[in-house]
């Protein structure tokens, strides 16, 4: 059986779907999604991707929230740096052994977002 080979995309509803855009390509540097052959998608380094539904009573997000986007990122501490003096609250700040460090932080919107450094090896 032949499986799927990447994450493709993700698509959701926003109340201010331009404004939010712009957020995540300002803070975050992800590209807007392309409307014409000139623009330039967002392109991912390879890298561990985890899909992986959670209990519905979870308390790891808020329960008013169906996903949590988490990012892989190299240098987790320059972007802290970089969201806080941008005046974005920066959360839940932790390392697992063997994993990597954590951080969360949440879109205009309320969407939880979990940023991850993995650890080296």
């Amino acid at each position: 059986m032949t499986g799927v080979q990447g994450f493709g995309g993700f698509f959701f509803r926003a109340k201010d779907p331009e404004g939010l855009t712009r957020w995540y390509e300002e803070h975050l540097g992800i590209n807007p999604a392309p409307t014409d052959m000139e623009m330039e998608p967002w392109v991912t380094e390879a890298g561990v991707t985890v899909f992986s539904p959670f209990d519905a009573d979870t308390d790891y997000f808020a329960a008013d929230k169906a996903f949590m986007l988490n990012f892989r990122v190299a240098d987790l501490s320059g972007l802290i740096a970089r969201l806080r003096s941008a005046g974005i609250e920066v959360t839940h700040e932790s390392e697992m052994e063997g994993i990597g460090r954590f951080a969360r932080i949440h879109d205009p919107e309320g969407t939880p977002i979990e940023l991850w450094e993995p650890s080296e090896g």
